[in-house]
């Protein structure tokens, strides 16, 4: 562990000196990325500071302790080095944490899709459900949220909608929610009172920054047409409807939100962006080593993740086998008491997989 605290260490000193450069402090980019890199890599250091000095105490006492010949000095010589090795294990354990492989889309903002997926209009509703709990926490959160596009139903629930949202933190937090959640209620449809199952499906995905992806214009088929609104009602009398088509990977994204068509393809190809960055990026980690394996927020699509049972008020995630009786607070945005124990699993896979 200290060989690579020191690799750090000399890093870290090296962007600090870098920085110091004036053709650095004039170039924007190069000075922004260095900041930010500078900034992941000070609390590390600050903290591997700190175990040096303990380390260089605990050698200092315990060479006391073993020539000193007054009694009672002995004691409080013992004492002291018992307590400064409770401090310097308590340390290396969290320095070992913040040596933990970093998700390579850790600190990007995010885009999130719900699709209804088995269950027809009731899947639908629920999307609309799933749609509301993610809103109200980025609310709680405090963190920023900007509507995408949406293919609305009849009866308010959604085929699909998209959402973005901006913050530090926000990426590391919600990439657990990828995947299927299923739903036993009975819906509001169905007068005969039996428990439906429906699923919808929720990716997220870290919204690729212009370096990340590069998109070749003549790779892509632009179509525009008239957007419609709920229940097929015209939304404007333009053709400010996208549909974008990459055409080496068949992706199709479209986006009617805006009136105006420029915004649509704007925010079409953020979309875009992103699933060719998370295609790229799970083909890499197709190649890597067991400690992504141990990851839980894979992104996995097609992988039950979540049911959310309705008559009995009950929330199960599959992950980790967390069952809890709180639906309507959980649906009302309160999902931290889902997302901090799959953190907590998470993290213990990886340090065992790292300690092997």
């Amino acid at each position: 562990m200290e060989n690579k605290l020191n690799e750090i260490s000399a890093k870290f000193h090296d962007i600090e000196e870098r920085m110091s450069r004036p053709e650095i402090i004039s170039d924007v980019n190069q000075f922004r990325n260095l900041t930010k890199e500078r900034s992941l890599l000070a609390p590390i250091i600050h903290s591997f500071v700190e175990y040096k000095r303990l380390k260089g105490e605990y050698k200092n006492s315990s060479g006391l302790l073993e020539t000193e010949k007054d009694e009672e000095m002995k004691e409080m010589l013992k004492a002291d080095v018992a307590e400064l090795q409770k401090k310097i294990s308590d340390l290396e354990e969290k320095l070992l944490f913040m040596l933990l492989p970093k998700d390579p889309n850790s600190g990007k903002d995010l885009l999130i899709e719900i699709r209804a997926g088995t269950g027809g209009e009731e899947a639908a509703l629920f999307a609309a459900v799933l749609f509301r709990m993610y809103s109200r926490y980025v609310d709680i959160k405090g963190w920023k949220f900007e509507f995408i596009d949406a293919n609305y139903t009849g009866i308010g629930g959604y085929k699909e909608v998209v959402f973005s949202i901006k913050n530090a933190e926000a990426y590391d937090m919600m990439k657990y929610e990828s995947g299927v959640h299923r739903v036993q209620r009975i819906p509001t449809t169905e007068s005969g009172g039996r428990i439906h199952t429906s699923a919808v499906t929720v990716v997220v995905l870290a919204e690729a920054e212009d370096n990340d992806v590069v998109i070749d214009p003549n790779d892509i088929r632009i179509d525009v047409y008239r957007s419609s609104g709920h229940g097929g009602q015209s939304v404007n009398t333009t053709d400010s409807a996208v549909r974008l088509t990459h055409i080496p990977s068949g992706m199709v994204v479209t986006c009617q939100d805006e009136k105006s068509q420029l915004k649509n393809k704007a925010k079409a190809l953020r979309v875009l962006r992103a699933r060719l960055y998370e295609k790229e990026l799970k083909e890499k980690m197709a190649r890597e080593s067991e400690l992504r394996k141990a990851q839980i927020g894979s992104g996995d699509r097609s992988e039950r993740i979540r049911t959310y049972n309705f008559p009995q008020s009950r929330v199960t995630d599959h992950r980790i086998g967390l069952t809890l009786y709180s639906l309507d607070s959980i649906l009302d945005g309160n999902i931290d008491v889902l997302i901090e124990p799959l953190k907590k699993h998470e993290i213990e896979q990886l340090l065992k997989t790292t300690q092997k």
